[in-house]
């Protein structure tokens, strides 16, 4: 399929947001605290990833066909930004859900 990793990570963040608006209502999008923790996992996500997917010697590789091959910063896929997103933000949605 092309761009077989892309259209699962766009899908994935649409899903998450979707299910925070639709039906969590958390309101963990309008807390200062969720919008610093997105900006610390992705000052960690930033050297790891661009470590792990560098293009002069790379240790995880995407199929080109898979992907988008816009990356930014250092080699980075953007479709690792959006699955990180989604992850992320699940698991505090959850952890949100699990405290009523």
């Amino acid at each position: 399929m092309p761009w077989g990793y892309t259209v699962p990570a766009v899908a994935a963040v649409l899903a998450v947001v979707a299910w925070e608006l639709l039906f969590l209502r958390t309101g963990l999008f309008r807390r200062p605290a969720y919008w610093v923790t997105m900006a610390i996992v992705v000052a960690f996500q930033i050297p790891v990833d661009g470590w792990l997917t560098k293009l002069s010697a790379p240790i995880v590789r995407y199929a080109p066909d898979g992907i988008t091959g816009w990356r930014f910063p250092w080699d980075i896929p953007v479709e690792d930004f959006l699955f990180g997103y989604a992850l992320v933000t699940a698991v505090l949605l959850l952890w949100e859900r699990g405290k009523k």
